[in-house]
């Protein structure tokens, strides 16, 4: 893990940073696909409302980035959900780190031996890294993007 980065859990205060952090509607569809763009806080405090462990990573005292559960399953698997990096921080480790660190709070506290993501055809860096720290491909599904086109939703893995 990067030793510049702290990570704790995410406050109310946080959530007007973490809504700039998806730049366009495919980056926010990405990350939150119910969202409507723009993302707002009263749409990240809902998504945060029925999920669990939202978390963000810091470096130097600013927010570099957030995750959360979507999924949980005690003694089985969590599944990433809202993985977002600051514009700022892309290309230095957040995202990995964010997952590294998701991880261990899965193993932790959910004593989950699997972690599941998800992850569109069109998100080209988010295949590289998952498939880059041990992802493998379970399945490939098809949802809409935001203008109705189709899309693939390819459905990862990982033993814990």
């Amino acid at each position: 893990m990067n030793a510049n980065l702290q990570y704790r859990p995410a406050t109310a205060t946080d959530l007007g940073d973490v809504v700039g952090f998806p730049q366009n509607i495919d980056e926010l569809f990405f990350c939150y696909p119910k969202a409507i763009w723009p993302l707002n806080v009263g749409q990240l405090a809902a998504a945060i409302a029925e999920r669990r462990e939202s978390t963000v990573v810091e470096t130097a005292g600013k927010v570099a980035g957030f995750a959360n559960f979507y999924q949980w399953q005690h003694g089985e698997f969590c599944a990433l959900g809202n993985l977002m990096v600051a514009p700022w921080a892309r290309s230095q480790g957040v995202a990995q780190h964010m997952v590294e660190v998701m991880e261990q709070i899965a193993r932790e506290r959910y004593r989950a031996p699997l972690m599941k993501v998800s992850c569109f055809n069109a998100n080209a860096g988010g295949l590289l890294l998952y498939t880059r720290i041990g992802y493998q491909t379970v399945g490939i599904v098809e949802r809409r993007a935001p203008d109705g086109s189709r899309v693939a939703l390819v459905q990862l893995e990982k033993r814990l």
